[in-house]
């Protein structure tokens, strides 16, 4: 399979359903795509403007003081103490790098590439991207033999399921047994909402309970699109197993995948303070204990959900009727459908939108 098989942008089959919404006398609430819709934070946006004369080309390696940053933030932010300048590379957003993985590791067609049940799409377009074979699994004890690449999704999208450390020392037990790679998609690991995810550091594949101090074929996937609003300047790194990044810096020196110098500059502002993460994390709670009783009030069972962006919700029937009844409250859902074959009755609300428009969403759905 090559870049001309894949299939058709999903979300193209929500329109007509985005348009039944905007007929409300209200307006639309649109909960179906995960964009934060809250301001940069001003000791980004400012270091930013600090950088503007970028006239030569940025390092693919990312700066110095970039890679101090990602280093400092793992060890400071996710439990992974003594991380190198070695151990870290800058990405032009995480789904650039998810989709890219399978071709900058080198796979192709025979080789098999599991990604959870519930998932990502992009997982799976990385793998037929290339020709390699995906497969949904969750329990490392499916994952065959002859895998070369793993994703695990924690918390997860759609899901919000968290792997606590000890679930995540099997799948890196697992993965070093096959002889895989062990790639884990961490992009909200800053959103904890339920126990005990709500006052302790949801943990990494890096973390030391997890890897025993070993590296070795794990790696590590971020963004700050979420935890600082920055879904627009593209700014994700991946940190893990020196060996594999420098094979994965190698090819992306000559494909040209560079982040923007005054980016870089951006990165390493945000990642050093934490203060505006704290502030972000209240305005998503807020949004969340608005939500998340009106969906239940409106005869939705919430599934996992404990951290993330996210509520993976069904009320027993198919995910469109599901997206058709509450397109006609005036609110947009993503369907479970998009998030692989297993969960045709479940839909996702994000907690991106107002305050204003969650509180209308929540109104809404209390009365429907």
């Amino acid at each position: 399979m090559g870049v001309g098989d894949l299939a058709e942008y999903p979300w193209d089959a929500v329109a007509p359903y985005a348009a039944r919404a905007r007929a409300h006398p209200d307006g639309i609430v649109d909960l179906s795509v995960g964009s934060p819709v809250d301001p940069t934070p001003p000791v980004i946006a400012e270091a930013l403007a600090r950088s503007t004369d970028a006239h030569a080309y940025p390092q693919t390696i990312g700066t110095p003081a970039l890679r101090e940053a990602i280093a400092d933030w793992y060890a400071r932010r996710r439990g992974v103490p003594a991380l190198g300048t070695e151990n870290v590379l800058p990405t032009i957003g995480s789904k650039e790098l998810v989709a890219l993985l399978p071709l900058l590791l080198g796979l192709g067609p025979g080789d098999v590439v599991v990604h959870p049940r519930a998932a990502y799409p992009t997982y799976e377009v990385g793998a037929k991207l290339v020709g390699a074979t995906p497969v949904a699994a969750d329990d490392p004890a499916e994952w065959p033999a002859g895998v070369k690449l793993v994703w695990i999704n924690s918390p997860g999208n759609p899901d919000g399921r968290v792997l606590d450390a000890a679930a995540l020392r099997s799948a890196a037990e697992r993965a070093r047994e096959i002889g895989a790679v062990l790639a884990s998609d961490e992009c909200y690991a800053e959103l904890g909402w339920d126990a005990p995810w709500d006052a302790e550091p949801i943990p990494s594949v890096l973390d030391p309970r997890v890897s025993a101090g070993e590296l070795r074929g794990l790696l590590s996937v971020y963004s700050l699109s979420k935890q600082s609003n920055l879904a627009g300047y593209r700014a994700a790194f991946v940190a893990g197993d020196p060996d594999l990044l420098a094979r994965m810096l190698t090819a992306r020196k000559h494909l040209g995948l560079m982040l923007p110098a005054p980016v870089q500059a951006a990165m390493a502002a945000g990642l050093a303070d934490d203060a505006h993460v704290e502030a972000q994390r209240a305005l998503y709670r807020r949004r969340r204990d608005v939500l998340k009783p009106a969906i239940e009030a409106a005869g939705f069972r919430i599934d996992h959900s404990e951290a993330g962006l996210y509520l993976w919700a069904t009320e027993g029937r198919d995910a469109w009727e599901s997206l058709g009844r509450l397109a006609d409250l005036g609110i947009l859902a993503g369907p479970g459908h998009f998030y692989g074959e297993h969960f045709p009755e479940h839909v996702r609300f994000s907690l991106t939108a107002t305050d204003e428009r969650i509180d209308a969403a929540a109104a809404r759905m209390r009365h429907a």
